[in-house]
């Protein structure tokens, strides 16, 4: 796992699993308390990812609400964003951008979906 950036931006390359969670916790809240606004974390070059690295996302992102800050998601892979409906933690974290769906067509990335109910055209 690789991550590089500075306090207001960060990308994650690689696996963020059970054997890099350590590392990466530290440098994501390092990043969190060292900076103001949002903190974007981009995740387009991610490749793995297991419980333990969600639970770092998820760490970061109530560590950053503790001191005003918002954790923004950019560049979710699409399996990642499955994870994140079926868990529903797409209505606690800030997901930024468009996906490619099965189709080629962008769809809008989770945090931009309406928050009411879907209602969906009839044949």
């Amino acid at each position: 796992m690789r991550i590089t950036g500075d306090h207001n931006g960060l990308a994650i390359e690689g696996r963020l699993d059970v054997r890099s969670a350590a590392d990466a916790r530290a440098v994501l809240h390092a990043a969190v308390d060292g900076g103001q606004g949002d903190l974007v974390l981009d995740l387009g070059r991610l490749e793995f990812w297991d419980a333990t690295g969600l639970g770092v996302i998820m760490g970061t992102h109530r560590r950053a609400g503790r001191i005003g800050r918002r954790l923004v998601l950019r560049h979710v892979p699409a399996q990642l964003q499955r994870l994140l409906v079926a868990t529903r933690l797409h209505r606690i974290l800030a997901v930024e951008g468009t996906v490619p769906d099965a189709y080629g067509t962008s769809m809008p990335a989770l945090g931009s979906l309406p928050t009411g109910p879907l209602i969906l055209p009839t044949a």
